[in-house]
């Protein structure tokens, strides 16, 4: 990897500030340069790798265990699924209360990861086959619920702007070529992008041993992920000295939603044609503990979450990988060796590979041919890519069903016989599991467009006193996309699938077509 790629500015972009502008309040320069990661931003992102080991080398373990350790229904188990799924992403607001009003990101991060390696410990004991008929399943609910759900939530929240917030927020001229100006948007932009192949890393890691440990012991397999957080955290406060950690400044969230509600009370008084957030605006002789800037900020920060609203869908659909894919690939032929939930290694190794080669080469030819792809293209392109991809599943699942010996595994076969069933992990159609690599891989794809640009939007669109309140926002979306996928737990069993998938997959067209035709043109606007 070089250390600058250049870009040509053939359109407005981000300003250093972060702030949406329009193209009359940018000056205007020929060559804009993505500077080096600051060491202190590679200790953030080393440690969210192991973060992300740990996560997803515990959770996608989650739905066979439920499954076929604690014998739980499909649809229990993916109803606990992403019920712990909301809470790891509800608790983000509390996370990032915690470090604008008392802590800071570094001490905040530094907390929860202790209870986040406590909890993944209490896990690995919840796991130990005698206490299986006692309170194993108690600790397990426990350590998901209580502990884990906090812990992932309160870091969560903090540490891509944590990683982000170690650019310095300045332009300055290339160290060796003129005319090209290292710009902080451009930088925040690669952070971002190897932010989430740390991800992916993590996640591709995790995936790849833990499910072949859990042929051995699910309690072993859950010790790994606690030792590779232990790991991360030490990695984390190694690098104390070298980060910038913004002061602790009073909970802006709170002040943020006071503001918000003292605009709705007060909404007659604005100027005709305002923002509804104008009418926070303070008055003469009125002693608020928000200025006119803050309110003005305000306005651009809910006009910029506005781009969040089909997030909750999206996030709904990209939960399956953890749950429904793993119900239909228990019920596929596959090789001893290989276990369902092990497929997500595709996943992530399909953005680990693609991001570098989007990050070198395309988006910078791309640049040199002042074809610039801002973000909302970027959204709308990853929200097509997983609308295709869940066409596919549907199609794979109608297959599935068709196929014998147990087809749509309600003891009936397509002429009304009755078929016996034995035990439940025993129902396998004559259908490879390798069928559903192009749903993984169509997934992986479009999350280095939808997912991580998403993170990046959340950061650059708000004025640095409310990027936490932007960037828990966009992780609020999560959340209500747990919570659609609650909703669907309740069909979440055989022989409902088909239809299952289908609705999601029509649900995103819809949604996606709603999203371009409001906001395609943002991409004009934004600096």
């Amino acid at each position: 990897m070089t250390d600058f790629d250049i870009e040509k500015k053939a359109e407005p972009f981000f300003s250093s500030d972060n702030h949406l502008e329009t193209t009359d309040e940018v000056e205007d320069t020929n060559i804009q340069a993505a500077g080096p990661i600051p060491v202190s931003a590679w200790f953030i992102i080393v440690t969210e790798l192991c973060e992300r080991f740990a996560f997803y080398g515990a959770s996608m373990l989650f739905q066979r265990y439920m499954v076929e350790h604690i014998k739980l229904l499909k649809g229990e188990a993916t109803a606990i699924s992403r019920g712990f799924t909301f809470m790891s992403y509800a608790t983000t607001i509390f996370g990032a209360i915690v470090a604008d009003k008392w802590l800071g990101k570094f001490k905040t991060i530094l907390i929860f990861a202790v209870l986040y390696t406590l909890g993944l410990s209490l896990l690995s004991v919840s796991a130990i086959d005698s206490l299986k008929g006692t309170v194993g399943y108690p600790l397990y609910m426990v350590a998901l619920y209580v502990m884990i759900s906090w812990g992932t939530g309160g870091i969560k929240s903090n540490v891509s702007a944590f990683a982000a917030e170690q650019v310095p927020t300045e332009n300055y001229p290339h160290p060796t070529r003129s005319g090209v100006t290292i710009n902080h948007s451009v930088t925040v932009e690669r952070i971002f992008r190897y932010f989430y192949m740390a991800i992916n890393v993590g996640g591709l890691l995790g995936q790849g041993i833990t499910p072949t440990v859990s042929d051995t012991s699910y309690a072993y397999a859950y010790m790994i992920p606690a030792i590779a957080f232990v790991i991360g955290t030490i990695i984390f406060a190694t690098g104390r000295k070298r980060y910038y950690d913004r002061p602790p400044n009073g909970s802006i969230l709170g002040k943020t939603f006071r503001c918000i509600g003292h605009a709705l009370r007060n909404r007659s008084i604005r100027a005709p044609g305002s923002h509804w957030t104008h009418g926070a605006m303070p008055q003469p002789n009125e002693s608020l503990e928000w200025d006119r800037q803050f309110v003005l900020d305000l306005e651009k920060t809910m006009e910029a979450s506005k781009v969040f609203c089909v997030y909750p869908l999206y996030w709904a659909l990209y939960n399956n990988m953890s749950d429904n894919f793993v119900n239909m690939g228990i019920n596929m032929r596959r090789p001893n060796w290989l276990k369902p939930e092990m497929l997500s290694f595709v996943n992530s190794l399909v953005i680990v590979i693609f991001i570098p080669i989007l990050d070198m080469f395309i988006f910078p030819f791309l640049r040199s041919r002042g074809m610039r792809l801002g973000p909302i293209a970027r959204i709308i392109t990853g929200y097509v890519i997983v609308s295709f991809c869940f066409v596919y599943v549907t199609v794979l699942q109608h297959f599935l069903y068709k196929s014998g010996p147990y087809y749509d595994f309600t003891g009936k076969d397509p002429n009304g016989n009755t078929i016996e069933l034995p035990e439940l992990k025993f129902l396998i159609n004559d259908i490879s599991i390798w069928t559903q690599l192009p749903a993984y891989i169509l997934i992986g794809i479009s999350e280095i467009f939808a997912s991580a640009t998403g993170l990046e939007f959340a950061f650059k669109s708000a004025s640095a006193e409310l990027k936490s309140v932007v960037m828990s926002l966009f992780m609020a979306t999560n959340a209500f996309g747990a919570l659609i996928g609650m909703i669907l737990a309740i069909w979440s069993n055989d022989p409902n699938f088909v239809y299952l998938y289908a609705a999601q997959a029509a649900a995103m067209f819809v949604m996606t077509t709603l999203f371009a035709w409001k906001f395609y043109k943002l991409d004009d606007l934004i600096v």
